[in-house]
């Protein structure tokens, strides 16, 4: 039995025999009784405010261009924003994220006043803070 539709009486519509045929095979394919699908045919159209002279196609493919539409914008945003934000900003990141090579200092330098042969010629540049 339809669910909140027990109280209430039955009535008949006259239809022709071969459109009550394929109503009553759509019915069964629904797995409603023919009360419930033709009241979910009804609430249907009335919902998508559809009439059954109209034709859905044309509505649909319009959709489909209007979706199609606002993506094309929004990847076009996108790529704005890269080109003008993202791109400045990585290669400002990556400018001051270089690493700098340090200052070459020599490591070794010649002594000034040699008066002996045997003594060393170079020795390593020592700070005036690490002096002994």
């Amino acid at each position: 039995m339809d669910s909140g539709y027990e109280k209430e009486q039955f009535t008949t519509i006259s239809f022709k025999h071969s459109v009550a045929k394929k109503f009553r095979s759509f019915s069964k394919k629904m797995q409603a009784s023919n009360s419930m699908t033709l009241l979910m045919m009804l609430d249907f159209f009335e919902a998508n405010n559809l009439s059954p002279n109209e034709s859905i196609g044309p509505t649909i493919h319009t959709l489909e261009n209007l979706i199609k539409k606002r993506v094309s914008a929004v990847i076009a945003i996108l790529r704005d924003m890269e080109k003008s934000q993202t791109r400045p900003t990585v290669a400002m990141m990556q400018s001051l994220f270089q690493e700098i090579e340090p200052k070459n200092k020599p490591l070794l330098v010649e002594k000034k006043n040699l008066k002996e042969e045997g003594k060393i010629r170079f020795q390593e540049k020592q700070n005036r803070n690490n002096e002994l």
